[in-house]
This record gives structure tokens, sequence and C-alpha cells, in this order.
């Protein structure tokens, strides 16, 4: 872990007076949340998480637990994404439409309650990334990024959240349901449920073969799907255990051409 790193992360916080941290019990917003706790006085400190179709049950059940751990009220902010047109053609900038409706509605709860400031956990290596419109959202409403003003990159995260003993310091990223959903492939509360029942099946699926993967999504592509995982996973299926995962899943109602390959992460611009 880099030196330092730790007291620039509590400085920043302690800065902000009171915050509401936008959660969504990834290792990213847990950080931000747990300095929270060590930098401000319990009751200048809550959790806000945006609750939607976008958000699997089984994600709300762990940031529940999560935020139950470190001693932090969580608010579940209703979010309606789809009832935003942007949100639901899925063109591309689909994330700038979610996040400013998301921070929109979180901010309005922080005003309400108090709360000085709403923290997300965008870290510094975030914003080298070759497409992040969320960003640009967060800048419009001038949330605070304590993680990347402090400097810290994902290492720098991973290794303070292993320090803290946070549960979650090597939790692989969750990105939300609807990115599962291809560009150009529009949005709707059928398809988000759609992928969520596909990956619990999946997972269940890999489970009973005593395959249990890191990293598991299905993409609804613009015509067929795709099931990813981790390449160690992806080493343990055997052929017939694919084509049982493809079967199942076209029984579930996921039409097309099916495949299970190796998710790869999206690639980060070179440090400038």
């Amino acid at each position: 872990m880099r030196a330092g790193i730790e007291d620039r992360l509590l400085a920043e916080v302690f800065a902000l007076d009171s915050v509401a941290v936008a959660f969504s019990g990834g290792v990213d917003s847990a950080l931000v949340l747990a300095a929270a706790v060590r930098a401000l006085p319990s009751g200048r400190v809550l959790a806000a998480i945006a609750d939607s179709p976008s958000l699997a049950r089984a994600e709300l059940a762990a940031a529940r637990k999560l935020a139950a751990g470190l001693g932090v009220e969580l608010a579940e902010v209703p979010v309606a994404e789809l009832a935003v047109p942007g949100y639901r053609d899925n063109a591309g900038d689909r994330c700038y439409f979610c996040k400013q409706t998301v921070l929109t509605a979180i901010g309005a709860l922080a005003h309400r309650r108090g709360f000085a400031h709403v923290a997300t956990g965008t870290h510094a290596d975030d914003h080298r990334a070759l497409h992040r419109p969320g960003l640009r959202a967060a800048r419009e409403l001038r949330v605070v990024e304590p993680l990347a003003a402090a400097g810290l990159g994902k290492d720098d995260v991973r290794a303070l959240a292993a320090a803290w003993a946070l549960p979650v310091a090597d939790k692989p990223s969750a990105p939300c349901l609807a990115s599962r959903i291809s560009v150009g492939v529009p949005v709707s509360i059928g398809r988000l449920g759609l992928v969520e029942r596909a990956e619990v099946a999946v997972g269940a699926r890999l489970a009973a073969a005593g395959i249990r993967p890191r990293d598991l999504r299905v993409r609804l592509l613009g015509a067929g799907f795709r099931v990813e995982l981790d390449a160690a996973a992806h080493a343990a299926v055997a052929a017939e255990l694919a084509a049982a995962l493809v079967a199942e899943l076209g029984a579930l109602g996921l039409a097309g051409p099916g495949a299970v390959s190796v998710y790869r992460a999206p690639a980060l611009a070179p440090p400038r």
C-alpha cells in the first residue's frame, strides 16, 4: 500500500463536515463510507443506495449487511431511471442519465436531512477510462469524489480496504443490470428482470457443478446473448456444461444464439 493514502483520504473526508455517501455495496463506495465513519461523528454520515429494477436483489441485500456492519444508517432511495427516455434508449450515454437521476435523488435526500455533501466512490483510475458519461453528471451536480481527490487508484482502494478489513476488499466490480444490455438495445423492466434471473440460474448451475465464478455476467446482445465468466471459471466449464447453460437460458426466455466466453474488464486509457 502506498504511503500516505490513508491520511490523505481521511483528510479529504474530514473536510466535508457531513456527507451522504452514494453507496452501492462495492469496494469503492464502501471505502468512502468506512473513511467517513473514521473521520466524522456518526450523526454526520449517511449511506444512500438507489433502489430500482437495475439493482440486483442480491446486491441490495449485501449492501444492507455491509452498512450495518459499519454501523451506518442505509437510506434506500427509490429512483425511476426507466422513466427517463435517454436511459431507456440506451444509445451509449445511458450512464449519464442514470447518474443524473440517481445523484439528483440522493442529493435531494441529503439536503432534506441536512448533509452538506454527496460523495461517490469514483477513484483516480475512473478519470482515465475511455468512456464514462456518468462522471459528467456527477460534475454537473457538484458531487464530491474523496478517493479521486486523495489520488487513490483502484489498487490503492483495494489495498486500503484490505488494511481496514472490509469484507468487500476483493469483491469484483458489479455494475448495474442495465450494463449487461448492449448499446442500442432498449432497457426495459422485462430485460432487466431477465438478466437477473439468468445470472441467478447460471450461478446455481455452476455451483451444482462445483464451480464458483469470481465474475459472472449474462449480456443481452443485439442478436442473442453471451455468458461471461472469469478465466478460471471458464476453464473449468466443459463443453457439455456450456451447452447446457446456453440451453437453460434459452428456455428461460433469452432469444437467439448464445455463447459462454471469458469476461474481460474494459481497458483504461493510458495514464497522462
